[in-house]
């Protein structure tokens, strides 16, 4: 039993405390402009400088739809 519970812990234990997987971070883009997005950690979003948008990342995981998005130009 513990063998199995080893592996679990193994996999989460490249993800930092906040919850968000590095390696992720470094592929997503914006799914409106294709392009790169910049983490904001304490307000726990991904922003699009060029669309003017951030993307909410809810238990870890980013929501990369635009009609989650909030519109920075608020």
């Amino acid at each position: 039993m513990n063998e199995n519970n080893a592996g679990a812990d193994d996999a989460q234990g490249d993800v930092p405390a906040d919850g968000v997987d590095p390696k992720l971070l470094e592929i997503l883009v914006c799914p409106l402009t294709k392009g790169p997005l910049e983490y904001d950690r304490a307000a726990q979003e991904l922003i699009s400088p060029q669309a003017r948008l951030a993307y909410p990342i809810r238990e870890g995981i980013p929501i990369m739809l635009v009609d989650e998005a909030r519109s920075l130009d608020d």
